[in-house]
């Protein structure tokens, strides 16, 4: 069947942090010794993005951008003078759709005050906090280096400066933790009126500080009745669940979050950046990764050394793939998706799709993907189904 491509997206990763946490697995390196080249980094960004537009050609060009996501380590170690400078070039190589979404993930123990005026005007019109805690025992034993006193007034001072559009990131199961702790947790984030909440479960990461070391954390059976304590707080304050991990008040789900989950493409750019696209010029979904180490990504310049590896998805694996994101979502999506955006006939999983409804794990409906409660709880399960 042919491919049609799916809606655009732009992940642009900033790879420092403060401090490396204990239990992040995510391409992030502490910043030592001198600071790191921050305004380099950007200009080697701009080559970056150049030299994936010139190898994908009309893949990448002519879709309008619907959303922009600054991921890190901590982007706001970044000037707002850095983002916009960066800004202003993508708005010179690419269309933007309107109301184009723009994320900045930040940390609290690392903005300055005035910073988020400055973002603003950058044309960043999305904050998301790593909040994780608003206990400063629980942030002290995940590693953070802010506080909960400090996580509430970077919050406040966003809204202040006229942000509109934040998520907050909180975790539950942390060490020690008990289910009024979590539940005080969320108490406290939905006090500050963010109008998104991410709320997902600390796991122990390979080759992470907490899978050598691991810290006492409640049982399945304590963080299974923590998630369900929290979702009903969370519904009963007006945040519908639409994927698993996520949160939103009425309009302001991700975006940039449900192209991924919908199995759209996006290009990646930055250290250790993943990137999706369509090719429906040779009937491919491809993948391209950066070089991890920000040494190594800068001394390539936008030269094929940046590239960490690349090629199509084998077909083999495409329904395990677009599984993997779209059972994510709460409410599905359109069964007609899976095979616009895999090339694959529905054929092709017509027996696991029978498998996975009469074990209760999807709905029975011709039309659409959607896992049930149960299909929910064990999801691995289910999107496991679907490998050939």
């Amino acid at each position: 069947m042919p491919l049609i491509a799916p809606p655009l997206s732009l992940y642009v990763h900033m790879p420092w942090c403060v401090k490396k946490c204990p239990y992040c697995d995510f391409n992030s390196h502490g910043v030592k010794g001198e600071p790191p080249p921050y305004a380099e980094y950007v200009h080697v960004l701009l080559a970056d993005l150049d030299a994936d537009l010139r190898d994908f050609g009309s893949a990448a060009l002519g879709r309008p951008v619907q959303s922009i996501f600054f991921g890190g380590g901590t982007p706001s170690l970044f000037a707002p003078e850095l983002i916009d400078r960066f800004l202003d070039g993508v708005r010179e190589r690419l269309p933007l759709a309107d109301a184009t979404e723009v994320t900045l993930e930040t940390n609290p123990g690392t903005v300055e005050h005035g910073r988020f005026d400055g973002y603003l005007a950058a044309g960043v019109n999305r904050l998301s906090f790593g909040i994780q805690s608003f206990d400063d025992d629980k942030l002290r034993r995940l590693g953070r280096i802010h506080s909960a006193s400090e996580a509430e007034a970077a919050v406040k001072s966003a809204q202040d400066a006229g942000y509109a559009n934040i998520n907050l990131d909180l975790m539950y199961a942390l060490p020690q933790q008990t289910l009024e702790g979590a539940q005080a947790d969320v108490t406290r984030a939905i006090a500050l009126q963010p109008t998104h909440i991410s709320h997902y479960q600390l796991t122990l990461e390979p080759n992470t500080a907490f899978a050598a070391n691991p810290p006492p954390l409640p049982d399945d059976d304590h963080a299974w009745a923590m998630q369900e304590a929290c979702e009903a707080q969370l519904a009963a304050a007006g945040y519908g669940q639409y994927e698993i991990s996520a949160y939103a008040q009425v309009e302001r789900r991700c975006v940039h979050n449900l192209n991924y989950w919908r199995f759209g493409d996006y290009l990646g750019i930055g250290a250790g950046a993943h990137g999706k696209l369509t090719r429906t010029e040779n009937g491919t979904v491809h993948r391209r990764w950066k070089t991890r180490h920000p040494k190594a990504y800068l001394a390539a310049a936008g030269n094929a050394g940046r590239i960490g590896g690349d090629g199509p998805v084998a077909v083999d694996e495409l329904p395990f793939e677009y599984m993997l994101n779209a059972l994510r979502l709460i409410d599905g999506v359109p069964l007609a998706d899976f095979s616009e955006r895999t090339g694959i006939p529905m054929e092709r999983i017509a027996s696991a799709l029978a498998s996975a409804r009469e074990r209760g794990w999807l709905i029975e409906d011709t039309e659409r993907l959607q896992t049930t409660a149960l299909g929910q709880r064990f999801l691995n399960d289910v999107i496991s189904s679907f490998l050939d």
